[in-house]
């Protein structure tokens, strides 16, 4: 953490565009991150497995193995975080990145103080446990939530989470029975006064697919029509 209170990491930026990536790097540098760089997916995946980075910054249009497939392999692998750089405009890249597993998006053309700004925010989500139940261990059911160490078991298997995807869940488990709309979610668990809610409809449909029995009739996530989702779980 530097002088102003903001989360340091190695941060490794994947671009095919070499100013993008001097741009990027720069900004990261500034505020006291290490920064490794790499211009395609198999050099990103290379430097992943050499020395795993604090936090990715991956385009999506990347030459050869795209960005979606890179993402995919870091989440086979493991939860670090992921912020996806998309298109203008493409909502169905953005979607589908998230649906892979990225934590964070970052529209094209943007500003590289907004990057900085986003790699923050989800370092500190990251390396820290969701409040208030900081350090508590939440169950439901065969569903078990440990939110000091970052973990989740489901029926004895551990699951690999994003780290959105962990912070929505442990809310959730910390507020069963209350209906929360997108918006109140994108800004008490992402920190978001204002963002695309679709960020929110992809993070439940993960979860869904990770906890519930039978992700097409959830019972533990619920669907509120008209004001957004609920946790109900199965019961202790």
């Amino acid at each position: 953490m530097n002088s102003s209170g903001t989360e340091l990491g190695r941060i490794l930026v994947v671009d095919d565009d070499a100013t993008v990536r001097d741009v990027v790097g720069r900004y990261l540098r500034r505020d006291g991150h290490e920064v490794v760089e790499a211009a395609d997916g198999e050099m990103a995946l290379h430097l992943l497995q050499r020395r795993p980075p604090d936090l990715v910054v991956l385009d999506l249009m990347l030459p050869g193995m795209d960005g979606v497939e890179v993402c995919r392999r870091i989440r086979d692998a493991g939860s670090t975080p992921v912020i996806m750089l998309t298109a203008l405009g493409e909502e169905s890249d953005r979607i589908t990145g998230l649906r892979t597993g990225a934590d964070d998006y970052v529209v094209k053309p943007f500003s590289p103080g907004e990057l900085a700004l986003r790699v923050a925010s989800v370092l500190r989500r990251a390396r820290n446990a969701v409040e208030p139940n900081a350090g508590a261990r939440i169950a439901d059911g065969d569903l078990q939530v440990d939110t000091g160490a970052r973990t989740a078991v489901l029926g004895g298997t551990s699951l690999t989470l994003a780290t959105r995807e962990f912070d929505l869940l442990a809310f959730f488990l910390s507020h069963r029975g209350h209906a929360y709309s997108r918006t109140e979610l994108l800004s008490k668990v992402w920190g978001w006064e204002f963002g695309d809610q679709s960020t929110v409809t992809v993070h439940v449909r993960r979860l869904r697919e990770k906890v519930e029995p039978d992700p097409a009739s959830p019972r533990r996530i619920a669907t509120v029509w008209g004001v957004g989702y609920r946790y109900d779980g199965l019961g202790d």
